[in-house]
């Protein structure tokens, strides 16, 4: 027998899916309490919240990735059990989601057809993989390995594999946090068009201009209940933050002026083949980055930043070992340990897998980075209670939200994580901190906290290298900024002399008339990966 209907919550139209007393709890800790939510076809529907709100597990919840301890789900209606992700997808709801759930060895291909009807396969699959994104302007070539691809490239995919379910609900968890300003553009496109052939979409986004561009409902959640609703299109970035953490959000406030030391970070002609087909070849690289200063890299995803962030870090070593100095010593054959035993800290783009073990638990991740520096043995590395200490320490300066004393790091929401991360390596006060993609994925309170920790660290001293797609976030705080294209980088130069337009110029492939001039190829030798060591 059919579960009896719900009537919706407001007059109207019968709410395409429905949400009603949703309670989730983990233990003692419940992340949902109580939540109501309808979301009606041919609407995008905002989901806002601070980092660890309850917008992630409420979302599982919707995808059949979570049962609910109390409450119901509605489709047109009538109440529904959504007991796995294929339940869900059968009922026309499809997901988006912020980590991305892509297998590295396989194909784009692959990890498609992974979800997609047995029938559908082989050639067939290709074709419509292609088809698709050619449509939609999401390229992809499908038979490219996922561990070639950037970021934004995988987010393609995830966006991909959803559409070719033909769903009637699209749920978009920070869809746009690895795109470029274009490569969004192109997806604000693609989700009106969906709107206008009536499917329903749920967009979770911390970029409230994109939420005030897309969205005319939004309901916001502080703490795991509904705190209010509104129409963003009549909020501004600044009161929809309000509304999220519950108080005004406040600006940067720039750091006491440090005495400029010398420089800290160099690369020399830098010059590395593609570690892989589809990688990106840098090409006679150079950069100086000195205390007090924060340089940042813009940057079109794919065009060599996972490559420079590893030359960085030491994952792949220079063929030369004065290619790469820190602080004049020549450490371009050194790995990451040794690197970090400089006093130099990394922070990868990809937090889950790459920053930290989702496995691991917290004070685990906390000594991961640091087990081969020597001042770790004042926190007794190879003690529980001065892991534990570490961690605490992290959790308490960067406002880290979790569930449990010392929970694994996969169970944190990706903002929660990605604090975690970046306050795990500020906090070992490095002299050097090259950061890649430093706010990807948090809140507005927590992007503002993360930003002001890197210009503190900056006026303490140290030589801050970030590579970030935001321009926003690059003007905001770095002292000058170069742009990588094509794995070349052009000259840094100062915020106060360039502009969000002529950076765009570059970004997009456009000759910088005062920078080096072009290199003529990458040496045929190859770099020799660091693979035992963790970033």
């Amino acid at each position: 027998m059919r579960a009896p209907a719900i009537p919706p919550l407001s007059s109207g139209p019968t709410p395409l899916y429905g949400a009603y007393g949703i309670v989730k709890r983990f233990g003692d800790f419940t992340a949902n309490d109580g939540i109501d939510l309808e979301i009606r076809a041919g609407e995008i529907h905002a989901l806002l919240g601070e980092n660890g709100a309850g917008k992630s597990t409420l979302m599982k919840i919707l995808y059949g990735l979570l049962e609910p301890t109390e409450g119901v789900i509605t489709h047109r209606g009538d109440v529904v059990r959504l007991p796995d992700p294929d339940s869900a997808r059968r009922l026309g709801i499809g997901m988006v989601f912020q980590h991305f759930s892509l297998c590295e060895n396989l194909t784009v291909a692959e990890n498609i057809a992974l979800v997609m009807p047995r029938a559908l396969s082989g050639r067939a699959l290709a074709a419509r993989i292609a088809a698709l994104a050619e449509t939609y302007g999401l390229h992809l070539d499908p038979a490219r390995p996922v561990w070639s691809l950037s970021a934004g490239e995988r987010q393609r995919i995830e966006i991909v594999r959803c559409l070719l379910q033909d769903p009637r609900l699209v749920i978009l968890d920070e869809p746009t946090s690895v795109l470029t300003s274009g490569e969004a553009e192109t997806l604000f496109v693609v989700l009106e068009r969906l709107r206008a052939e009536g499917r329903a979409l749920l967009y979770i986004s911390h970029r409230l201009d994109e939420v005030r561009r897309l969205c005319a409902r939004a309901t916001i959640l502080r703490a795991g209940k509904v705190v209010g609703a509104c129409d963003p299109r009549r909020e501004s970035a600044r009161s929809l933050a309000a509304m999220m953490v519950g108080a005004q959000v406040s600006a940067l406030k720039p750091p006491a002026a440090a005495a400029r030391a010398g420089e800290r970070l160099r690369l020399e002609r830098l010059a590395l083949p593609a570690p892989g087909l589809h990688a990106t070849d840098l090409r006679d690289v150079s950069l100086g980055v000195s205390g007090g200063e924060i340089l940042g890299i813009a940057g079109i995803a794919g065009n060599g930043q996972a490559e420079l962030f590893a030359a960085l870090s030491g994952e792949v070593r220079a063929p030369e070992a004065e290619a790469v100095r820190i602080d004049g010593r020549a450490v371009g054959h050194l790995g990451i340990n040794a690197r970090r035993r400089l006093g130099a800290a990394f922070v990868p783009e990809e937090r889950n897998g790459h920053a930290a073990a989702p496995g691991l638990s917290l004070s685990e991740n906390a000594v991961l980075s640091r087990h081969a520096t020597a001042p770790l043995t004042r926190f007794g590395l190879l003690r529980r209670r001065g892991a534990r200490a570490l961690a605490q320490a992290v959790i308490a300066a960067f406002d880290v939200r979790k569930a449990g004393p010392d929970p694994a790091a996969g169970t944190l929401s990706g903002g929660n994580l990605q604090k975690f991360v970046v306050g795990r390596e500020i906090l070992a006060e490095p002299g050097i901190l090259v950061i890649n993609q430093p706010t990807w994925g948090v809140d507005a309170a927590a992007a503002a906290h993360i930003r002001q920790a890197l210009l503190d660290l900056a006026a303490r001293g140290a030589a801050v290298l970030v590579i970030s797609q935001d321009l926003d976030e690059l003007f905001e705080i770095a002292g000058s900024v170069a742009v990588l294209h094509a794995g070349s980088l052009s000259r840094a130069m100062p915020r106060a002399e360039t502009s969000r337009a002529a950076i765009g110029l570059l970004m997009g492939g456009s000759a910088d008339p005062a920078g080096p001039p072009p290199a003529l190829g990458a040496p045929a030798g190859r770099p020799e990966p660091a693979h035992a060591e963790v970033s």
